[in-house]
């Protein structure tokens, strides 16, 4: 008769990963097994309310009932055909996708990371074949402090060490100017620029907001120049700041925009760009592709997300409690909070150094039953699913005021 397998502890389990694990993470020592909504419970049984929502990919919940009946059902009929031939549910994605943010066509991928790279190679093509741009000359500009990823292009633009140490040579072709800084930008632009590529906020960094009208003056210095305005929403977009995406807040259509995380539900890896037909008509069979990229099962998650968003209930809910959020946060300011910046249900708390850094507070809302994360040095991160109640929204804040206090 065989043994019944016996769970392990959240310690054992914690112990059995460092040997076999590379150690490219330092998580908090929460080991979860199961999750509905807003909360999740580790292997002991212990609940606690999510308030970092897998850096936005779970805007809309663990486990929300519409999302986890798409994949069902898509997993009953087809989950993979590669793009060598078409399958029933990837057009009703792209057509659903490119109407709620105002585009023209969509290029499906599978992660955040794919559709920046994915990004960089459309701008560059455009550059040479419709602005004219000589072969191997093309430049894009990007942000000081900026978080696209961390494939091999990607870190050659960062201005992490910690993402950058280790892993040159790096690619070329990339300025790099100060967040927030339109005069900075203007002067880094010339005859060679394929795309001005950034965050509408930048979240890695921080939650950094810019001040208003740089996202238009983005967009107007970009479209003077005649290049392309890529805006990287794949932290900011899909409802979290209270818009669909975070350049609406300037009434703002960027050329390309970069999805991925909360595209796919939370369930699978799903990512696109999107953007105008001029600019993504420049690709060609073979010139760029992906074997998972546009799977009927990711397509079926992504429509059904992209069915959440049409209504505007969550875009509606982030708005609201954003407000909650920021009343919640005033209250903190001077008592432990130095500084806070917030759009929709989205912060980057700055904690007093003297009461700890980031992680150290991370790890005592954790005893609290609230999960968050730290950032740059005593910054830690809020955003829960859009789905959270105004009663959990307050109990987290004071849960980190008691912290705080503490």
């Amino acid at each position: 008769m065989t043994a019944p397998v016996r769970t392990r502890t959240s310690e054992e389990l914690i112990r059995a990963e460092e040997p076999v694990l590379a150690h490219n993470y330092h998580p908090l020592p929460v080991v979860v097994a199961r999750a509905e909504g807003a909360w999740v419970e580790d292997v002991e049984g212990r609940r606690y309310l999510d308030m970092l929502a897998g850096y936005s990919a779970l805007n809309f919940g663990h486990r929300h009932p519409a999302l986890i009946d798409a994949a069902h059902a898509q997993l009953d009929r087809l989950t993979l055909t590669s793009r060598a031939f078409h399958n029933d549910r990837l057009a009703e994605f792209a057509e659903r996708l490119a109407r709620l943010t105002g585009q023209d066509m969509v290029l499906p991928m599978n992660t955040g990371a794919e559709a920046v790279e994915s990004g960089i190679k459309v701008a560059r093509k455009w550059a040479y074949e419709v602005k004219g741009v000589p072969a191997d000359r093309a430049t894009i500009v990007v942000a000081d402090g900026n978080f696209h990823g961390r494939t091999t292009t990607v870190v050659s633009f960062s201005t992490d060490e910690t993402a950058r140490s280790g892993f040159g040579p790096f690619t070329p072709g990339f300025r790099i100017v100060p967040y927030n800084d339109l005069a900075a930008l203007e002067a880094a632009i010339d005859e060679t620029t394929a795309a001005v590529l950034i965050e509408p906020i930048q979240g890695e960094a921080g939650v950094i907001v810019p001040d208003d009208g740089y996202l238009a003056g983005v967009r107007e210095l970009t479209r003077r120049a005649g290049c392309l305005f890529v805006a990287d929403e794949i932290q900011s977009g899909l409802g979290r700041t209270g818009r669909t995406l975070a350049v609406e807040h300037e009434n703002v259509v960027p050329d390309v925009v970069l999805l991925g995380k909360a595209l796919g539900g939370g369930i699978v890896p799903v990512s696109a760009v999107v953007g105008r037909r001029e600019v993504l008509g420049v690709l060609r069979p073979g010139e760029h592709g992906s074997t998972f990229g546009g799977n009927p099962l990711a397509a079926a998650v992504g429509t059904a997300v992209v069915e959440l968003l049409e209504t505007g209930e969550f875009q509606l809910r982030a708005a609201e409690l954003g407000a909650v959020l920021r009343e919640e946060l005033d209250a903190l300011l001077g008592r432990g909070v130095v500084a806070f910046r917030a759009r929709g249900l989205w912060a980057g708390v700055d904690v007093d150094p003297a009461i700890g850094t980031g992680r150290e507070i991370s790890e005592r809302l954790m005893r609290e039953g609230i999960l968050v994360k730290d950032t740059h040095g005593s910054t830690i991160r809020l955003a829960p699913p859009l789905t959270v109640t105004e009663a959990e929204l307050r109990a987290a804040l004071a849960s980190l005021a008691k912290v705080l206090a503490a």
